[in-house]
């Protein structure tokens, strides 16, 4: 192909989607004549069903909050995006272009509630990238990247077209969620340039389970901790305070995503068991709370005693695995079946885990490695005109906001090139 003439502060976004607009509009407002590349056939599609449509847009707080929700080297990596372009300044940008927020009880950031709350946002972002003369091209998917270190030539659409640039930022998030039109793809292709990556793996995902509990479905374990072990009797190897809702697979929930990661680790490892600590009191101060009711309240039925702290659903598999009947009253508890009490209790078995979907988790661990960016620009090291921002970096916060966050405050510094 013939040489082409690249405009001179022509800047080519790669995503539409969280950081790939910001990214697109910021370096717009800085005067770059910006063309927006997108796969799909409308932009933020996973922006639209986030926090089940009503979009979680960011934690509140300062900087120093949302960077103590990270892993250490994350939040290293992040300091600066955040300070930059934080909570305040998106919530600030959303309300200038008509999206009211507010902030729930746990720090979580939402549009005000009302039907499509989350293609509000969208929208409103659609309206900055107009107001800013960025130029989108819908269904522009990239299968190749032409360039040697230290500059990136062009971009290689699925149509044999070539799109060239004076600089690059790549937004094309990561592997979840397919099915959006973000798969992840982009990772090998730098790869093969040389750039630093790790593989793709699983996180903030739901957990399926050796044996699922369909007739559960629905069914919540509340106030309670999921507990991550090295077989059923092995090493505890983490915990989350949270809960946990049974689906026809497995587990979803709070606790059960942001153990998703360290159980499919465990997984891989050959050794993964799950139960959920209903009473966070000792096994000593618990086997003594029931001494006394044999003794104070005799005639309490076991069954009745699990119902205060297992929803009723489940209090017939757990007299089952007790090998109690279902009329057993405290009086009558042998000692050995009472320290079984309490250790069903301390963790409510769950069982063996199966293989965590990559796809479906809200994010996914894996990326560019930080190592290889500039936390100050989100620059390429060693290329003089690639920046990177979003999913597609090796970040993976917790849910509430923080990952959204993430991806707008690196959108806004890789659009300052």
């Amino acid at each position: 192909m013939s040489e082409a003439k690249v405009r001179p502060g022509s800047v080519v976004v790669l995503g539409g989607g969280a950081a790939g607009m910001i990214a697109a509009w910021r370096a717009a407002s800085l005067g770059k004549a910006v063309t927006l590349l997108e796969a799909n056939g409308r932009l933020g599609v996973k922006i639209r069903i986030s926090g089940g449509g009503k979009c979680n847009v960011t934690h509140a707080g300062s900087a120093k909050v949302l960077l103590e929700a990270f892993r250490k080297e994350q939040a290293r990596f992040l300091r600066p995006a955040f300070h930059v372009f934080g909570s305040e300044d998106l919530r600030a940008l959303l309300q200038r272009l008509g999206v009211d927020t507010y902030e729930r009880e746990n720090g979580r950031v939402f549009p005000q509630d009302r039907p499509g709350s989350a293609g509000e946002v969208v929208a409103a972002l659609e309206q900055l990238l107009q107001r800013s003369g960025v130029q989108v091209r819908m269904g522009a998917r990239v299968c190749g990247l032409i360039g040697v270190a230290p500059r990136l030539e062009a971009m290689v659409l699925e149509d044999g077209s070539w799109v060239r640039a004076e600089s690059f930022v790549l937004a094309t998030g990561g592997a979840s969620y397919p099915e959006t039109g973000t798969r992840g793809e982009l990772l090998e292709t730098l790869r093969g340039l040389g750039v630093p990556v790790n593989a793709w793996f699983p996180a903030l995902a739901p957990v399926a389970l050796m044996v699922p509990r369909p007739e559960w479905e629905g069914v919540a374990l509340r106030e309670g901790a999921l507990q991550l072990r090295a077989g059923k009797k092995g090493k505890r190897l983490a915990e989350f305070a949270g809960d946990v809702v049974f689906t026809k697979n497995g587990i979803s929930g709070p606790a059960a995503l942001e153990l998703s990661r360290d159980i499919e680790k465990a997984r891989r490892s050959g050794a993964a068991w799950l139960g959920y600590e209903l009473i966070a009191s000792s096994e000593e101060s618990l086997d003594a709370e029931l001494l006394e009711l044999q003794q104070g309240n005799p005639h309490l039925a076991v069954r009745t005693w699990l119902q205060k702290v297992l929803p009723a659903r489940l209090s017939p598999f757990a007299m089952t695995t007790l090998a109690l009947p279902s009329d057993q009253r405290m009086k009558d508890l042998p000692r050995e079946a009472r320290r079984a009490l309490v250790a069903l209790v301390k963790a409510f078995p769950l069982g063996e885990p199966r293989s965590v979907s990559l796809a479906r988790g809200e994010v996914v661990s894996g990326g560019v490695s930080l190592k290889a960016i500039d936390p100050h620009t989100m620059a390429l090291k060693g290329w003089d005109n690639v920046r990177i921002c979003g999913e597609l970096l090796d970040i993976d916060g917790p849910i509430g906001g923080y990952n959204l966050q993430a991806a707008f405050s690196t959108g806004y510094l890789a659009g300052g090139a």
